[in-house]
């Protein structure tokens, strides 16, 4: 790997804070007090109505009893929680995971994908 500048490096990291702004699937993230400090694009475009914002609003809010259970747990023990569900026709993959910092949690990832109805699927089983 070739060296790269203090400045360069610097650009990189900033760069790198936005990785999520235009990928093309919903990233929502909230604090360890469940207050939602970010949203991309397509996560705003998904939950917010009329160009409001849910960005400082609390998550638990949005969510029923069963998953504030799961969210508790997250924010607790960390880990991670997948499913998928059938919304407006189409077939998404919900992955929530805690994120952390030097391994103390420090809140909640929520990522929303849609599935391709053609989508491919393999079995890499090591022999």
């Amino acid at each position: 790997m070739a060296n790269i500048s203090d400045m360069e490096a610097l650009q990189y990291r900033e760069e790198l804070m936005h990785w999520a702004d235009e990928v093309d699937y919903a990233v929502t993230i909230a604090d360890k007090n469940c207050v939602i400090i970010y949203m991309n694009e397509r996560s705003r475009a998904t939950f917010c109505k009329n160009g409001a914002t849910l960005i400082g609003k609390n998550l638990m809010g949005c969510h029923p009893e069963h998953a504030k259970v799961i969210i508790r747990r997250l924010l607790s023990d960390g880990g991670s929680n997948a499913y998928t569900i059938t919304k407006n026709g189409q077939r998404k993959l919900i992955f929530q995971s805690a994120w952390k910092i030097n391994g103390e949690v420090c809140g909640l990832v929520e990522t929303s994908m849609v599935l391709p109805a053609d989508m491919k699927h393999f079995d890499r089983d090591a022999k």
